[in-house]
């Protein structure tokens, strides 16, 4: 096969896996140095490109949410950002270019098409962001936050106060690290000692 005919298998906005790639080529390595060079893919990472949508603008980059599934190879993780705390209306306003995704599998800094992500290893978090889960989140990260962390945990005491009580705590019991569970437990009614039940 040439790669003209690997190129038709190729779908706009669509992020490959090599494997995924294999059926089509008899010499798939070749064919996929061939398509990078002429422009055809980005190659976003090792084994891992891109066809790109072209808009008015030119080339637009991959879906964040797809790129890192295809990298994962896994549907389970969660895509944030320390911008989210921002909607949060804590006090937090910094802008940062990093993308955590919360996962099974993977952990430390990866560079995927040029841009940061911070994989972090957990054994649970929420399908979807939530308030709640945000709000967690950002106690548990926020010494490396450059924000005034007294400030802003003031706020996050206040806001805290106004969820509901029961749900903040089952988010809490599966989300928060210890030391946010025991700076938490206070303004959900509970004592240090006392346990939360998921």
């Amino acid at each position: 096969m040439s790669k003209r005919s690997l190129a038709k298998h190729l779908k706009r906005g669509e992020v490959y896996r090599r494997q995924d790639l294999e059926k089509f080529s008899s010499s798939i390595d070749r064919e996929l140095k061939q398509l990078v060079d002429d422009g055809v893919l980005e190659k976003l990472y090792r084994g891992l490109y891109y066809y790109p949508k072209i808009s008015a603008f030119g080339k637009t980059p991959p879906d964040e949410a797809l790129l890192v599934q295809r990298f994962l190879d896994d549907t389970r993780f969660l895509l944030t950002t320390p911008n989210n705390y921002n909607m949060l209306g804590v006090g937090t306003t910094q802008m940062y270019n990093s993308r955590v995704v919360y996962n099974h599998k993977q952990h430390g800094d990866i560079e995927l098409g040029g841009k940061l992500f911070i994989f972090k290893v957990k054994h649970h978090f929420p399908k979807k962001l939530t308030e709640e889960f945000l709000l967690i989140d950002l106690v548990n990260n926020l010494d490396t936050l450059a924000e005034d962390k007294e400030v802003v945990l003031e706020n996050v005491f206040e806001k805290v106060a106004t969820k509901d009580a029961a749900k903040m705590r089952r988010e809490l019991s599966l989300y928060g690290n210890v030391k946010t569970q025991k700076l938490l437990k206070s303004v959900l009614g509970l004592s240090h000692g006392s346990k939360l039940s998921a």
